[in-house]
């Protein structure tokens, strides 16, 4: 879920500075830093989302509750920003991993009844050992002759 809310840039500059407390020129001040990126409309004006009047309110919070000055606040909001994205990075890499184990696991499956059927002298017609064929993600197994 998005911290920081919905994403659609609908406020006015004037609405989004009632809104977060601030005055409009600081509000363009943090535009023009980096920390806040409204959205633009057609004639260039700025349109901020929930999102950015939350983000607005904590880069308040942060300047005048924790004393951190522009430049640090604005590091620290690139660092949550790689955060957020190492951890979706991080999520489809162990999604990918769970995906291989699987794939593992149902060719050691295999290759156990193979050597089952070899080890009990279970042999189909010459050549028609089974063979992986990969489908998308999915490791598929069939006969070699039936291709």
């Amino acid at each position: 879920m998005d911290p920081f809310g919905d994403d659609t840039p609908v406020y006015v500059i004037s609405v989004a500075a009632q809104l977060s407390g601030l005055h409009p020129q600081t509000l363009r001040t943090y535009d023009r830093m980096g920390l806040v990126s409204p959205g633009r409309t057609a004639g260039r004006g700025r349109r901020y989302s929930m999102r950015d009047i939350v983000l607005l309110r904590e880069i308040q919070r942060l300047s005048q509750e924790e004393g951190i000055n522009l430049s640090g606040i604005k590091h620290i909001l690139e660092l949550q920003r790689d955060n957020v994205r190492l951890r979706e990075e991080l999520g489809k890499a162990h999604a990918a991993l769970e995906e291989l184990a699987n794939e593992l696991e149902s060719t050691r499956s295999v290759a156990a009844r193979l050597a089952q059927q070899r080890r009990h002298g279970e042999q189909g017609a010459p050549g028609s050992d089974l063979v992986p064929i990969r489908h998308t993600s999915v490791v598929v197994w069939r006969e070699r002759n039936s291709e």
